[in-house]
């Protein structure tokens, strides 16, 4: 299935509980290329514990702004609605996963 895309109008609903990971990207970004695919794989793996969604920035500029995303790709890790963590540039799976599991307990 992989990761949820998130627009402005359900940003928020999607962040609101829980552990959420949300990968800020565009389809011309190389290093987004290669963050994609391990992203969309967290997603898959923390199916029922965690969301993992993405942001295209060229649709949503706005939420780009809102979040101060500068470079791409940005990697921000929501808890209950508050953000936790900026991540910018490409991360590995086994820290991110660290990281949102151990928000998660």
């Amino acid at each position: 299935m992989g990761a949820v895309s998130l627009t402005k109008q359900n940003f928020e609903s999607n962040i609101n509980s829980g552990v959420t990971l949300v990968d800020f990207w565009a389809p011309w970004c190389p290093p987004c290329q290669v963050q994609l695919p391990i992203v969309n794989e967290l997603a898959d793996d923390l199916a029922g514990q965690a969301t993992v969604a993405k942001v295209n920035v060229d649709e949503e500029i706005e939420l780009a702004q809102q979040f101060g995303v500068r470079s791409i790709p940005t990697l921000l890790l929501f808890k209950d609605g508050k953000l936790a963590e900026t991540m910018v540039g490409i991360e590995q799976k086994q820290a991110l996963r660290e990281k949102i599991l151990g928000l998660l307990n």
